[in-house]
């Protein structure tokens, strides 16, 4: 390499003067290529555009034009696989985008789309350039153009390492996955300033964006740490996890876990009585490859949990309701997260395993108001749409329509599984007696000893574990312990499913 070049290179990389590294450090803070140094496998970078720069003029730009324009832009490999990465760099205009710097990212993300590989972005910028105006504008209009277009196609997953303000903040919203890290991310369309002005609210911007705020209460981040390595760390880990792109299979890897190992600790670890709670996390960890997973939104609509795992070393996405939150009730959140998740892992060919303990729907007036028919129908149609292969296993019960939602025979499940102590029906037997048997309760000598007549009768005829599985609605009622190795089968049998939908352009699910 000449000797001109060699030194322009390094002059780029090292960025606009060691103060500026100061003091993103002394935030705590990495710059952008330690952050890409810790994403990707060592010494595998491949930076392109090193030496762009803006050709904006006025408000002082034209003498101020470092190499980059402030954001580092590339291809490297994460455990062997390509990735594509840009990572905005806040020592450079403090990751201010504008037409040079757009450029850079459309140009990465074009590459990425055209070789089938995931994306990642590494955000720590504070949004538009306003000395570029409109062109800056123009730029954000073109990420999310290929945000949208890439949608399905390649994962796409944002890191948030920083502030994300205004429109920028609408990128990490298209992408599948974002990740947090607490004390420095922030994502707000508006910032604190414009709150208090227009609304007289005072609030932090760590209290209006920050990292936690939106993994447990917006639900905008799927993922929150501690610090950028752990973050970074788990990106590649998720990665391992997912295929290059939507024409690929999930990577499978050698099992140590044997396929048919039994299970013993499952069947104490669900309480036969329907109105204890438990854990199902507990239950995921006996099922999968050595307890190991990656829970999506674990901290937002904690009543449904939705997790990446293997099973005998294939990937599978595994969604459950959780008995110790809310009961394992479906709400609106539930139905919202479930259905993003449920239409991920169907757009990447990753197999859906449904744990069933639900006791249906939450009632009340808010859930009815804010939209509970229409986007709990989110959570039906990923399911209905999807055609990934698909087992479903009741636990315990599964009443009403949250039975139907939670990927039932009725709605598509290939394989339909139960546990002896299953309850399937319209609803509980203590409820549903009080509406068949009201009359025989209300008239009888003994109201109360009736009632409990009545719904022993209402269980014994239509609540038993086998009503079901005598219609047809189960395929098979399982021993818990042997739970793992059924599973397993019946995956690997579904594994060549083909199963396209109606051509179409595309379809419209509820909003």
């Amino acid at each position: 390499m000449p000797a001109e070049l060699s030194e322009l290179k390094e002059l780029a990389r090292g960025g606009p003067d060691p103060a500026a590294t100061e003091r993103q450090h002394a935030k705590g803070k990495l710059t952008a290529r330690e952050r890409i140094d810790l994403l990707l496998d060592k010494g595998s970078f491949t930076e392109i555009e090193t030496l762009r720069r803006h050709r904006a003029t006025g408000f002082g730009l034209e003498a101020k034009r470092p190499y980059t324009d402030g954001v580092v832009t590339g291809w490297g490999t994460v455990d062997g696989r390509t990735v594509f990465v840009y990572a905005h760099d806040f020592r450079i205009f403090g990751g201010a985008l504008g037409e040079a710097h757009a450029e850079k990212i459309h140009k990465i993300m074009d590459m990425a789309l055209a070789a089938g590989a995931p994306l990642v972005s590494l955000n720590d910028g504070a949004g538009a350039r306003i000395q570029e105006g409109v062109s800056a504008l123009a730029g954000y209009g073109g990420i999310f153009r290929r945000n949208t277009r890439a949608s399905g196609v390649i994962p796409q997953i944002s890191v948030m390492l920083g502030p994300c303000a205004g429109g920028a903040a609408y990128s990490p919203a298209l992408t599948d996955f974002v990740f947090a890290v607490r004390g420095t991310s922030q994502m707000f369309i508006t910032g604190p300033d414009v709150v208090r002005t227009v609304t007289g609210e005072e609030i932090t911007q760590d209290g209006l964006g920050g990292a936690d705020v939106h993994a447990g209460v917006s639900g905008v981040a799927h993922f929150v740490y501690d610090d950028e390595e752990t973050c970074l760390a788990e990106v590649r880990y998720l990665l391992s996890l997912l295929p290059a792109n939507n024409r690929e299979l999930p990577p499978a890897v050698r099992a140590d876990d044997p396929a048919d190992r039994v299970c013993d600790a499952l069947p104490g670890l669900v309480p036969a009585d329907a109105g204890r709670a438990y854990d199902m996390r507990a239950v995921i960890e006996e099922l999968v490859d050595d307890g190991e997973y990656m829970e999506v939104h674990a901290t937002w609509a904690p009543n449904l949990v939705c997790a990446l795992a293997r099973l005998d070393g294939q990937v599978v996405g595994v969604v459950a309701n959780q008995p110790s939150a809310m009961a394992g009730v479906l709400d609106i959140k539930a139905s919202e997260k479930g259905a993003r998740f449920v239409q991920f892992c169907d757009a990447f060919a990753i197999p859906l395993l449904t744990l069933v303990d639900v006791p249906g729907f939450l009632p009340g007036v808010d859930q009815e108001h804010e939209g509970i028919i229409r986007r709990g129908a989110k959570l039906l149609y990923a399911y209905c749409n999807a055609t990934v292969p698909r087992i479903s296993l009741v636990l315990r019960k599964a009443y009403g329509g949250a039975y139907i939602v939670m990927d039932s025979r009725s709605i598509g499940a290939d394989i339909a599984l139960a546990w002896p102590t299953n309850e399937i029906a319209v609803m509980g037997a203590e409820a549903a007696a009080d509406v068949v048997f009201r009359r025989e309760i209300a008239a009888s000598a003994d109201p109360e000893a009736t009632r409990r007549e009545k719904i022993a009768e209402y269980r014994r005829e239509l609540v038993h574990p086998y009503y079901a599985a005598e219609r047809g609605l189960v395929d098979d009622v399982v021993d818990p312990r042997e739970t793992r190795a059924v599973l397993i089968r019946s995956f690997a049998m579904l594994h060549a499913k083909d199963a396209d939908l109606p051509r179409r352009k595309h379809g419209n699910p509820p909003q």
